[in-house]
């Protein structure tokens, strides 16, 4: 599912080119899970394998603080075909490892590692705005002067024992909350459950809420945008005005694109606790990236919300780079071309998850890649130390955004323990 996260093309690519000619640069931490105490020392052990790595001895590393900020480079000469990276970091962070090998007449052979020092202890790059609290109540009495008016299309659901509808609420200035309800066909009250979704323009898979269902939910899955659910693919490669969504009114707090999209999960999760087969106890609501940014704005914003799971969660910390450290997915702070780039950075910090974190309520399990240069350690893990609820942070020490190679497994372990468990009507597992 994730592979239609368009933004992150590149790094499948040079992932790709990493193993493409046999070779692979080998990384195991000396300390297993990546995370460190402020001055212990971080060791990497590198290596080569595959046809032709006699032949590479040396590896070019950077190292990066914060994910940005250089704080050493240089080369390693392999003995025997091995060496060691050292470094540590003598404050609350995370360091950054990109490794390179070059192979005379063939593409770079890359790889990356990545270590978290001291995750209690970091905190936001910026406050919240004076009138953060403010601006959010005036937009919710914005939406609450907009009557919802579902609108429920009956469809198929591919299965005899779940019900399933396409639905449509009314939002803000005009524009519709899009998605698909599914829920068991036998039962009276459901727990419920608030699917939202990673970046790009995509049609919704039908199974991403009937699965669900079939387990037990009362499951509203909605779009980012205000557009179908289930046109072909080419409907959604025709739609040219959100190739670059995020950048949309980036300048001004009330056009900026996400606007829209944040109120509709209030609204999407309001509806939730409106229906008479809500059992009126459990409204959980998910999701990775773009997802896990609305999951977490979401528990922070309406107030009803019982559970929150958001994997890798993009939009944390915006401000960031101003103390050295890459912000998350869209990284406003660089997206001010032909803009006031002061205006880009402040409307950015009414749209921080981090802002929102502080007003969770409900258990929080957040999922974060040591190695995600698209939703950074930092960023996540400021706003996962914001909620003050029983919390439980999954580091994914060789996980970069898309999870390849498996490497996101302990947080779909865990989350899909969560889901069993609040289903069942049990509280949150939380591990700390």
């Amino acid at each position: 599912m994730r592979s239609l996260h368009k933004f992150l093309l590149v790094v499948t690519l040079v992932a790709s080119s990493a193993r493409c000619f046999g070779q692979e640069i080998v990384v195991n931490a000396a300390k297993a899970g990546g995370v460190y105490g402020i001055g212990e020392k971080i060791v990497w052990h590198l290596s080569v394998k595959g046809d032709g790595a006699a032949g590479i001895d040396k590896i070019a590393y950077v190292l990066k603080k914060g994910s940005l900020t250089v704080m050493d480079k240089g080369e390693l000469a392999l003995k025997n075909g091995a060496a060691d990276l050292e470094t540590k970091l003598d404050e609350p962070g995370n360091v950054f490892a990109e490794l390179t090998a070059t192979v005379p007449g063939k593409a770079p052979i890359k790889n990356w590692a990545g270590g978290v020092v001291a995750p209690d202890k970091i905190q936001p790059s910026a406050p919240p705005p004076a009138d953060f609290d403010a601006f959010w109540k005036a937009k919710v009495d914005e939406l609450a002067a907009v009557p919802p008016s579902p609108v429920l299309e009956p469809g198929y659901s591919g299965s005899p024992n779940v019900d399933y509808w396409k639905i449509t609420l009314n939002n803000i200035r005009g524009t519709k909350v899009r998605g698909q309800l599914a829920r068991p066909k036998t039962g009276i009250k459901f727990p419920a459950l608030l699917i939202v979704q990673w970046a790009g323009v995509y049609p919704l898979a039908k199974d991403w809420a009937t699965s669900h269902a079939r387990e037990g939910w009362l499951t509203l899955n909605i779009n980012a945008h205000d557009l179908p659910i289930d046109e072909p693919a080419d409907f959604y490669k025709q739609q040219t005005a959100l190739q670059d969504y995020p950048s949309i009114g980036n300048d001004d707090r009330e056009q900026s694109y996400f606007l829209r999209m944040y109120l509709s999960c209030y609204r999407a999760a309001d509806y939730l606790a409106s229906r008479n087969d809500w059992d009126g106890k459990n409204l959980v609501v998910m999701g990775t990236s773009q997802g896990g940014l609305q999951a977490i704005m979401t528990g922070g914003f309406y107030p009803k919300i019982t559970a929150l799971l958001a994997n890798v969660p993009a939009g944390c910390d915006h401000t960031g780079p101003a103390v050295g450290r890459l912000g998350g997915w869209p990284q406003w702070y660089y997206q001010t071309k032909g803009k006031d780039a002061a205006k880009v950075r402040e409307t950015s910090r009414y749209y921080d998850v981090v802002n929102f974190a502080r007003h969770v309520k409900c258990p929080a399990l957040v999922a974060v890649g040591l190695i995600d240069t698209t939703c950074p350690p930092p960023g996540v893990i400021a706003a996962f130390n914001q909620i003050q609820t029983p919390k439980e942070l999954v580091v994914m020490e060789r996980s970069d955004h898309q999870g390849h190679n498996n490497t996101q497994a302990a947080y779909f372990a865990r989350s899909n323990e969560w889901l069993k468990q609040l289903a069942a009507g049990n509280p949150a597992p939380v591990n700390k």
